[in-house]
């Protein structure tokens, strides 16, 4: 098993040789080891292939580096995930260009049946902030959500998506040894215990700039959809739009105001018909024919039977409005502020209601 994926690693390391390539290699030799012990006449029988990739395969000779990687993830518990594994996110293999080998660091699903990726400017607005908290809370449980964990709306996306009980991707430029930005060190401990963390990239990888546009292309190809909530015209939620328009998946944006270079980008995106507007979790729920928690039907548990007077008032008034801030409660219902989070806090040790972002509060 060991030198199966030393030989995978150094299939990676070979210069020149890109990930379309090393996916036809793949194909047609079956593994890694085939292709690097094949001899120049066996290489050049594959269809396709010339001169100087087989040249650059043959003479590769630094395996070192492979030998690094391979105790660095025996080390720290991280699974390799080869083309041809049969845990390797599925969705990724129609793309052309899908990464030879990733290393993969937690407990979610990559294959779930529903995955979405949320991407967007990295100064986002207080407006972003909100709509993105808005669609995370109003998601199922067994969506996965995919971002590239970088400020902004993808650190908003991924908090959210913790606190709501789903599990969450970040794709990273950079190997599994280092962490950008790191500033983002708590979020990615959280997120291995509920979601994780994924590369193509192998150790001792900075997050350099031109890997960004590779990271991009396995945000946009693991996921269902890819909504876009706030970009200029250009910069790297561009990219990854275009690369999910490209690989035929569902593209959303959220239309913002027409004098707002934040949404610039999202509405380019409308008017050239690569995303469809995005306008409500219900909308891009029902477009993904994914099940929509809010139309399904509520079941009486016998919790709510026995809630006070005051508590039952509670409920029925989220159960109209969806979600409230306990300012709005305030206003609502005839109670103390002292006697409100009494009941809040009973409310959420029962599991009848949870408490979000911006002090919201919704039921279960």
């Amino acid at each position: 098993m060991q030198d199966q994926l030393f030989n995978q690693v150094a299939l990676t390391l070979i210069p020149g040789l890109g990930p379309v390539s090393r996916k036809k290699l793949v194909q047609y030799f079956g593994s890694a080891s085939r292709i690097l012990n094949a001899g120049e006449d066996e290489l050049r029988s594959m269809p396709g292939i010339g001169e100087v990739l087989i040249k650059q395969i043959r003479s590769f000779k630094d395996f070192r580096m492979a030998g690094q990687t391979v105790r660095f993830v025996e080390q720290h518990g991280i699974k390799p995930l080869f083309i041809t594994s049969p845990h390797y996110p599925q969705k990724l293999l129609h793309c052309p260009d899908a990464p030879t080998l990733l290393y993969w660091k937690g407990n979610a699903d990559l294959n779930a049946a529903a995955v979405i990726s949320i991407i967007g400017t990295r100064s986002n607005s207080g407006y972003g902030k909100q709509v993105t908290e808005n669609l995370v809370a109003s998601l199922p449980k067994n969506i996965l959500v995919v971002s590239g964990l970088a400020y902004g709306i993808d650190a908003i996306a991924h908090k959210a998506a913790l606190s709501n009980g789903l599990s969450t991707v970040g794709v990273l430029a950079h190997g599994l040894d280092d962490l950008y930005p790191p500033a983002h060190r708590n979020l990615a401990k959280s997120m291995f215990e509920q979601g994780g963390l994924l590369t193509e990239f192998h150790l001792q990888t900075k997050a350099g700039k031109y890997n960004f546009p590779r990271r991009n292309r396995i945000v946009a190809g693991i996921s269902d959809a890819t909504i876009v909530i706030e970009t200029a015209v250009k910069g790297g939620s561009m990219i990854t739009a275009d690369l999910a328009f490209g690989y035929n998946r569902e593209l959303f944006a959220v239309p913002g105001r027409l004098d707002d270079a934040k949404s610039a980008g999202c509405l380019q995106l409308i008017q050239q018909q690569k995303a469809m507007p995005y306008t409500s979790p219900e909308q891009l729920l029902e477009t993904m024919t994914w099940e929509i928690p809010s139309l399904l039907p509520q079941k009486q548990t016998p919790q709510l039977a026995e809630l006070s007077e005051d508590e039952q008032q509670l409920v029925q008034l989220l159960q109209q409005k969806a979600c409230c801030t306990t300012d709005e409660l305030q206003q609502y219902l005839p109670l103390g502020r002292s006697a409100l989070a009494a009941i809040l806090l009973n409310l959420e040790i029962r599991n009848i209601i949870r408490t979000m972002p911006g002090k919201r509060i919704c039921l279960q």
